[in-house]
């Protein structure tokens, strides 16, 4: 038997905030990356920055999909959400593009960046905070049998393989002092946005769930 509505609403209320927190967290984390990245040459940093700042509209969008859901629970995407994820996915192809071609200049060039100090702190902050969204996020989707907040959560655990992308380039130019290793970063963070964009036109094309998850457990 399903929970009535007063039960619920706790829940949604709380999945709600986890939406908030993710966009308000993807602004600072955002800021902070473009500014370290563009300040020390670090172009992983700097990708992982402006990926941020996409998650922001993607996030807004399912914020919205969340109060829809607790309006409505059967009711189908809105213009809004349709027109959020078109966004999105045109930003992270964009965003995929530019870095693929900076990547490749800074591998031809054997450009280096000054530090990837930042980076290996950022990264190591941000798979912290994506790991407690993931798996608050996955708590209320279970709870609720939402499929659209469980794959909500999964749309977080594709921002925690960025962040482990941008922890490896990092440390591991820290440790090599190989230039290249930040601009293959780069590279792999652009492959990653790209599967992002991809997926949110599938969403908006009512193809497949937020981040390919329908049918999740």
């Amino acid at each position: 038997m399903e929970n009535s509505a007063a039960t619920n609403a706790p829940l949604y209320r709380l999945a709600s905030t986890l939406a908030v927190l993710t966009i308000a967290y993807n602004i600072l984390e955002g800021v902070v990356s473009v500014y370290f990245g563009l300040d020390d040459d670090a172009l992983s940093l700097f990708g992982f920055g402006l990926d941020s700042f996409v998650e922001v509209i993607s996030g807004v969008g399912i914020w919205h999909m969340i109060r829809r859901i607790r309006r409505a629970p059967e009711s189908d995407p809105d213009r809004f959400e349709t027109t959020a994820l078109r966004i999105t996915g045109s930003a992270f192809y964009i965003l995929s593009a530019g870095l693929v071609v900076t990547g490749l200049l800074n591998l031809y060039r054997g450009q280096r960046p000054e530090t990837t100090f930042w980076g290996i702190v950022i990264a190591l902050v941000s798979i912290s905070a994506m790991w407690l969204l993931i798996h608050f996020k996955t708590k209320v989707g279970r709870k609720l049998r939402s499929e659209a907040i469980l794959a909500d959560a999964n749309c977080s655990r594709v921002c925690l393989w960025l962040s482990w992308v941008l922890l490896i380039a990092s440390a591991g130019y820290e440790l090599t002092g190989f230039g290249g290793i930040d601009a293959v970063g780069a590279i792999v963070i652009a492959i990653l946005s790209f599967h992002e964009g991809r997926e949110a036109f599938e969403k908006a094309s009512g193809e497949s769930c937020p981040c390919g998850t329908c049918g999740a457990d």
